[in-house]
């Protein structure tokens, strides 16, 4: 089954990817292929990754402490949370 999550962190994103992949590898998951969606006037951004437990889709913006919320979801859910988060930050981008 897919993931999906949220994170908040006060850095940027480049520092911001690389704690999400680390938060998930701490957690158990094995990134087989990851990839960054943001857009450089924006503070916000997707992280996808494609694991050994499933496919996993992380929004993050800015916040006081990095902190992730993940939970377990259904593809469909999946899908739309994915093509919501790139509507958006393509949306917003231009």
């Amino acid at each position: 089954m897919p993931y999906v999550g949220f994170v908040r962190s006060p850095h940027g994103p480049v520092k911001t990817y690389e704690l999400i992949l680390r938060e998930l590898e701490r957690r158990g998951f094995s990134i087989e292929f990851s990839k960054h969606h943001w857009a450089g006037d924006l503070p916000f951004g997707l992280v996808m990754a494609e694991t050994n437990m499933g496919e996993v889709a992380v929004r993050w913006a800015l916040g006081r402490e990095f902190t992730l919320e993940l939970e377990e979801v259904d593809k469909e859910t999946y899908d739309e949370f994915v093509e919501d988060t790139i509507e958006y930050t393509n949306a917003d981008s231009g």
